[in-house]
């Protein structure tokens, strides 16, 4: 009976994109998050040097949306209108330069005898210095993560649709599998019947008018039987089955565990293949092989 019925949401893809642009307190900010397979977990995050301060706090956001796969970050802050600048005077040059104007004027009496105005001082170099007012780091980071998470949202509904379209893709191959595995149980007794008839037709024919030790012939189709039984194979194939679809609602990231299971369902049907000499049942193996490659393609990205 095939098992596979009912669509599941909950495996995602390693591969995904997700973008999101937001201006937040004076700054035009895009996130990019793009995602491939990959064993393990690998963040990588490229912002301007300015904002590196906020890279530990990206990383660990990424970290808690993705437990698999390279996942690169990109961010971008443009500034909007005129930065946030700080005007400072250098009093001990502006004194000097007081000083000296007044030491001018004694020297050059009545060329010198106004005043001297700020803002003839404020012409003179160096005297006022333009600095950007300080960052609030929590409030720039705050920022970045809040626009990171909404590009996380669209990455992660991302990769949930294709984790539906792999899971789905990967039932369908189960239900085919379990539909081949019962077509080698119910084909395996038969050989061994039409093993026991062929034993007996070639002994009639080589003894001919001879009598035939009956339980010679049963004892050789028991040995017989025992060779290509491959019971413990097909239930062992079904308990996988069963664990895989398990896995597949699990909710939790199973790539790994999948692909372990996946190597026991390949190393299952090979025993079966290596027991049976049965034309039908080989075909029936070499199909199944197939189904369990193909689900082994789509497990590789699976997070």
């Amino acid at each position: 009976m095939l098992l596979w019925r009912e669509t599941i949401h909950l495996v995602k893809s390693m591969t995904g994109y997700g973008r999101a642009r937001e201006t937040r307190n004076g700054r035009d900010i895009t996130v990019e998050v793009r995602s491939v397979n990959n064993r393990y977990l690998d963040v990588s995050v490229k912002m301007p040097r300015n904002f590196i301060f906020a890279e530990d706090a990206v990383k660990a956001m990424v970290q808690r949306y993705t437990s698999r796969g390279k996942v690169d970050v990109f961010v971008t802050v443009n500034t909007l209108g005129a930065e946030e600048t700080v005007v400072a005077v250098n009093e001990p040059l502006a004194k000097s330069y007081i000083d000296a104007l007044r030491h001018l004027r004694q020297l050059g009496g009545d060329l010198m005898e106004r005043g001297v105005s700020p803002a003839e001082l404020a012409r003179l170099p160096d005297l006022l210095t333009l600095t950007k007012g300080e960052e609030d780091l929590e409030t720039v980071s705050a920022d970045l993560c809040a626009v990171l998470e909404e590009a996380l949202a669209a990455y992660t509904a991302m990769r949930e649709t294709e984790g539906r379209r792999l899971a789905e893709d990967i039932g369908r191959r189960l239900d085919a599998i379990e539909a081949l595995t019962q077509l080698v149980e119910a084909r395996s007794p038969q050989t061994v019947a039409e093993y026991r008839e062929k034993l007996l037709a070639r002994m009639n024919e080589v003894l001919q008018s001879a009598s035939i030790d009956e339980s010679r012939i049963l004892t050789e189709a028991a040995i017989f039987a025992d060779k290509v039984a491959v019971d413990e194979e097909t239930v062992r194939l079904r308990s996988h089955l069963g664990q895989l679809r398990d896995m597949l609602h699990s909710g939790a990231p199973v790539g790994r565990k999948l692909d372990f299971l996946i190597q026991e369902l390949n190393r299952e049907s090979n025993t079966i293949g290596s027991k049976c000499s049965d034309l039908q049942i080989a075909r029936d193996v070499v199909d199944l092989k197939a189904e369990i490659e193909k689900i082994r393609e789509q497990v590789q990205n699976i997070e």
